[in-house]
C-alpha cells in the first residue's frame, strides 16, 4: 500500500490532499453528529464508537437499539466492500478519491431527500433508510481513504491520532513531525460536530445532510482541478 508522503516532489500537490481529507474529516463530524442526535443514538462514519453502543444495547441499556447498531455496521461493511473493489479496479489513485467522494454525496444527498420527507428519522422506515444510505457512504470511502494511507487522515476515527500527537510531542522527548495536519484533524472533526448538532437542533436533519452532500460534490471538482492528482498518482 503506498503512503502519501510530504517529502515527495510537488509539495503543492500534497498540500491540496491534506487539505481535502481535512475538509472530509469536518464532513464525518457533521454527518455523525446529525446520527447519533438524530438516529438515536448510532454512528455511521464511526464504528469504534458503533461497535460500543452496541454493546451498551446489548447491555439493555436505554436510548440505544441494536438493530439500529447492527445496520449500521453491516451496511457500512458492505459499503467497505465496494470501496475495495473500487480500489482493485480503479486507477489512478486519485480517480480512487473522485469516485468515493461522488458517491459519498449521491448517497448523503438521497439521506438528506429522505430525512426531509420521513416524518421521523428516530424510529421506522426512515431511520433505517438514512442509516443505511449514510453507513454505505462512509464505508466506501473509508475503504478508499484507507488505501490512500496518508498518514493521520483517516477521516473518520482519531484516536491514532491523538495517541501519535502526544507520543510524539517534546513531553515525549519527540518532534512531533506532523503535529500540524494531526491538529487540523481534531479541529476538523470537532468543527464539523458543533456544526452538525447545531443545524440538527435548530433546523432538523435534512439542512445539514443536504450540506454534507453538497460539500462532498464540490469537493469531487476539487480533487480534479487542485493539484492532488499530482501527489496521490506519485508511485
Amino acid at each position: 500500500m503506498a503512503t502519501v508522503d510530504l517529502a515527495l516532489p510537488d509539495a503543492r500537490g500534497q498540500a491540496h490532499v491534506l487539505r481535502i481529507l481535512i475538509g472530509l474529516t469536518l464532513l464525518s463530524g457533521l454527518v455523525d453528529a446529525v446520527c447519533y442526535l438524530g438516529l438515536g443514538h448510532v454512528f455511521t462514519a464511526n464504528m469504534t464508537g458503533n461497535i460500543v453502543i452496541l454493546g451498551f444495547a446489548a447491555a439493555g441499556a436505554p436510548g440505544f437499539s441494536v438493530p439500529a447498531s447492527l445496520t449500521s455496521l453491516v451496511v457500512f461493511l458492505a459499503g467497505a466492500i465496494a470501496g475495495g473493489r473500487i480500489c482493485k479496479h480503479i486507477s489512478p489513485r486519485s480517480n480512487r478519491l473522485s469516485l468515493a467522494v461522488g458517491c459519498e454525496a449521491a448517497f448523503v444527498a438521497a439521506a438528506a431527500i429522505v430525512a426531509s420527507l420521513a416524518s421521523s428519522v428516530a424510529a421506522g422506515w426512515g431511520r433505517y433508510t438514512v442509516i443505511a444510505l449514510l453507513a454505505f457512504a462512509m464505508g466506501i470511502r473509508n475503504s478508499v481513504i484507507r488505501h490512500l494511507a496518508v498518514p493521520d487522515m483517516t477521516t473518520t476515527v482519531l484516536t491514532q491520532t491523538l495517541t501519535g500527537l502526544a507520543a510524539d510531542s517534546f513531553l515525549a522527548g519527540g518532534d512531533n513531525p506532523r503535529a500540524g495536519r494531526r491538529v487540523s484533524a481534531v479541529a476538523a472533526m470537532l468543527a464539523g460536530a458543533v456544526l452538525g448538532a447545531a443545524l440538527y437542533l435548530h433546523r432538523g436533519p435534512g439542512l445539514p445532510l443536504a450540506i454534507a452532500a453538497g460539500v462532498a460534490a464540490v469537493t469531487v471538482f476539487a480533487v480534479r482541478m487542485s493539484r492532488a492528482p499530482l501527489a496521490l498518482d506519485l508511485r
